[in-house]
């Protein structure tokens, strides 16, 4: 009896610790979804679907918001002119290109596997495969709205 008593104690403990991370408050309760504007949703969505590998919510595309998905990584597309005026990005603001000082970085598990994916659908490699001195393997593109991603290796 003692011996359950005392297996099941470790069990316990163990199960706690292993679920602790996930019960702190900040940890819990957050994803992150981006959202992009953009100027043609049927190229942009046909950017993050053909050339990325994403997939659509749906068979067609949704002209008003259209969440693309690929893994734990949802970017949603929204057309750049439904915004209201007073909306930060307004379409008439055109003083700087969309998404300046943001790079989106989407880590991939097989670099190479994504950038040859890339090639192969004829899309402009904005920056090569190189390894980058921090040691991860990246690299670059710019979507049709101008948002600058890199695809990058994990740690």
């Amino acid at each position: 009896m003692k011996r359950r008593l005392c297996i099941l104690s470790i069990l316990l403990v163990i199960g706690y610790s292993c679920n602790r991370k996930n019960n702190d408050p900040k940890e819990v309760g957050m994803t992150i979804r981006m959202e992009l504007f953009a100027s043609n949703m049927e190229k942009s969505v046909n950017f993050y679907t053909e050339v990325l590998g994403f997939t659509m919510e749906g068979k067609k595309i949704n002209k008003s918001y259209q969440p693309v998905k690929k893994g734990n990584v949802v970017i949603g597309i929204g057309p750049i002119s439904k915004l209201s005026k007073d909306h930060h990005f307004d379409p008439n603001l055109n003083v700087i290109n969309k998404g300046y000082g943001v790079e989106i970085v989407l880590e991939v598990d097989d670099i190479k596997e994504i950038y040859e994916q890339v090639k192969s659908s004829g899309y402009p490699i904005h920056g090569p495969l190189t390894m980058q001195n921090w040691g991860l393997e990246d690299f670059r593109l710019v979507d049709p709205d101008g948002y600058y991603l890199r695809i990058t290796s994990k740690q």
